[in-house]
């Protein structure tokens, strides 16, 4: 997982998504990003709180399915090379966004 800031200012601004983990632990998460790798979708969360064994700031990322009305389908990225190159998109993500940024200013 990687470790964010969420100052970011974009279409997801407002969006959050609630999930239990596997532990039960409830959980309100930011959504930062929603984007594609390799033809998946896939989504950047923030949660509300900091977890035991886990960083403040520290971005979980999963795949991302819509269903139907408002429900969403998120699944854990368990394969290693996967996850790598979900979250270097993610990385690129942030730095294009940050770039763009700076160039606004």
């Amino acid at each position: 997982m990687s470790d964010v800031n969420n100052n970011n200012n974009n279409e997801y601004e407002d969006a959050t998504v609630s999930m239990t983990l596997d532990d039960g632990t409830e959980l309100e998460c930011d959504v930062i990003a929603i984007f594609e790798v390799d033809g998946r979708d896939y989504i950047a969360l923030l949660p509300d709180k900091v977890i035991d064994g886990y960083e403040e700031n520290e971005v979980f990322l999963y795949r991302y399915e819509e269903l139907e009305g408002e429900d969403i389908n998120l699944e854990p990225i368990d394969n290693e090379d996967e996850y790598e190159a979900v979250a270097d998109a993610f990385d690129e993500l942030l730095d294009e966004e940050e770039f763009n940024e700076i160039d606004e200013d």
